[in-house]
């Protein structure tokens, strides 16, 4: 068997949920942090030298379950919840949690490396935004027809949403200058999602959309 056929062989098609598993997660860890035990915050979120010198590894996983406040966690698992949940019934709920997964882990490495050679060592990563851009551009290549109302009122085709977060996450990170880094965490989530795609699944979100724009 060969290498693309081991890294492409895919899971049986299962439905459990998933997604809702991982929201119901995500806001258990905000009420227990937020409320029951404040200091549980500190170790799950990624600090650069908290994971090097201190060996907290687990850091670059746990950081996107932990949230800021009640409006971080919301919004994220708002788009979660609207994009997740149709992004699992398509893929398989095994093959959504492994990417979903996989591109928040890849997303924290990321930012670990650029915090670290950035010098930014005191800053604390948390929320599952990365994670969720990567699903945001998963959606938009396997719905490129969908329209997204921003504000409620204006539609935007998904694509050209995706397009627009990745100027916007640009044109943030180069006007907030260089302590700013969560902005590339997510765009780091948009370039995993697009790796994972390519390889794991051999579809090319590029061609998706400029197909769709033509």
């Amino acid at each position: 068997m060969s290498v693309t056929a081991i890294v492409r062989k895919p899971f049986v098609y299962k439905q459990y949920n998933a997604t809702l598993a991982l929201i119901l997660i995500n806001f258990f860890i905000f009420l227990m942090t937020a409320t029951f035990s404040p200091g549980l915050a500190q170790p799950l979120a990624l600090n650069p030298l908290a994971v090097v010198d201190g060996n907290q590894w687990w850091q670059i996983f746990t950081y996107m379950f932990v949230h800021g406040n009640f409006s971080h966690v919301l919004f994220n698992m708002l788009g979660l919840f609207f994009f997740g949940t149709q992004l699992e019934y398509r893929l398989g709920s095994s093959e959504f949690l492994l990417f979903y997964l996989l591109t928040g882990l890849l997303a924290g490495v990321f930012s670990l490396a650029l915090y670290w050679f950035t010098g930014a060592y005191f800053v604390f990563l948390v929320g599952a935004s990365g994670a969720v851009y990567a699903v945001l551009l998963a959606f938009a290549t396997f719905f490129p027809n969908a329209r997204i109302f921003l504000f409620g009122i204006l539609p935007v085709p998904a694509p050209a949403l995706v397009i627009g977060f990745t100027f916007i996450e640009l044109f943030s990170q180069i006007s907030g200058g260089r302590g700013n880094v969560a902005h590339f965490t997510h765009l780091a989530g948009f370039a995993f999602a697009f790796l994972y795609l390519v390889v794991r699944l051999g579809i090319n979100p590029a061609k998706v959309f400029m197909g769709h724009h033509r």
